[in-house]
């Protein structure tokens, strides 16, 4: 048997190293927090993640367009609000969107009333199927043409059994939709005002096509840019990054963190960004299942 090549982890070493920086992360905020975790995290920001079926101004989307065939089901796994179930939906014979977020699902199907689309399944729960990371188990193990994750596994620590049961869901093809950093990276620059530490970051692309190269697979990666996310108002940016900080309304801590936020946002055309905010390279990656 030939000799393992030196310079490609094994996947226990990839899956080690993807644990290790989940649980840092998770134990920096346990250190550090003010508020315990809501019942449904997503819930309360739910809306932050609807957007228009039909938009034509994202790069991504069109190349996961690209990806798609018409007589397809997809699997899109931790499907939000719907960002990509939906117009995966207006292409393909049917998605299955898996979502433990009761708020999520609720905003997703609101977003399917809105646009009139009907052939999205969603099933409530968490993935995998037997030992969800997240949520209640889900009562049946879907299967579909294409098994799609968008900005979800930054935080599974379990990433080796997720991609598993993610790969057996799928016939033809696997694709993953990741930051360079996690999208929470934006409250990042107000870790060390607030809390006096820099922030531990999560696992994101670069460790995910770690993983995929451990576990021998071949893969594809179509690189672009996320602009900016905008927020409707510094109330609504307070909300959003006071829940990244874990800090509570009204403390000591949220007088500081207030204080940053006053000389970090610009207004444009009604909308307030972060005025350090810069685009965050996105990958979408392809590959066979296993």
């Amino acid at each position: 048997m030939p000799d393992r090549d030196p310079l490609r982890p094994s996947p226990e070493e990839a899956y080690t190293a993807w644990a290790a920086r989940v649980r840092a992360n998770r134990e920096q905020v346990d250190r550090v927090r003010e508020v315990p975790d809501p019942s449904d995290f997503y819930a309360p920001v739910s809306g932050l993640f609807r957007a228009d079926p039909r938009r034509g101004d994202e790069p991504t989307l069109d190349q996961l367009l690209g990806l798609a065939r018409p007589g397809e089901t997809w699997l899109d796994i931790g499907a939000g609000a719907g960002r990509y179930a939906l117009p995966l939906a207006l292409t393909v014979r049917e998605v299955i969107a898996v979502e433990p977020s009761a708020g999520m699902a609720a905003a997703l199907r609101e977003g399917m009333a809105e646009h009139g689309i009907t052939n999205v399944r969603v099933i409530e729960g968490g993935w995998p199927p037997a030992a969800p990371t997240t949520g209640r188990p889900i009562t049946e193990s879907p299967r579909a043409d294409v098994a799609l994750i968008a900005h979800l596994g930054y935080d599974i620590e379990p990433i080796g059994q997720f991609l598993d049961a993610m790969e057996a869901a799928a016939r033809r093809l696997c694709v993953a939709v990741l930051l360079e950093r996690q999208p929470a990276s934006v409250a990042d620059p107000f870790w060390p005002i607030v809390h006096g530490e820099e922030r531990i970051p999560l696992p994101a692309l670069p460790e995910f096509l770690v993983v995929l190269v451990a576990r021998g697979r071949s893969f594809e990666v179509r690189l672009s840019e996320r602009q900016p996310r905008p927020f409707e108002s510094v109330e609504a940016a307070a909300s959003f990054l006071r829940r990244q900080l874990w800090i509570a309304e009204g403390g000591a801590k949220d007088a500081i963190f207030l204080d940053a936020l006053a000389s970090r946002v610009v207004e444009r055309d009604g909308q307030v960004f972060l005025v350090d905010q810069q685009p965050l390279p996105i990958g979408l990656v392809s590959w066979r299942p296993g």
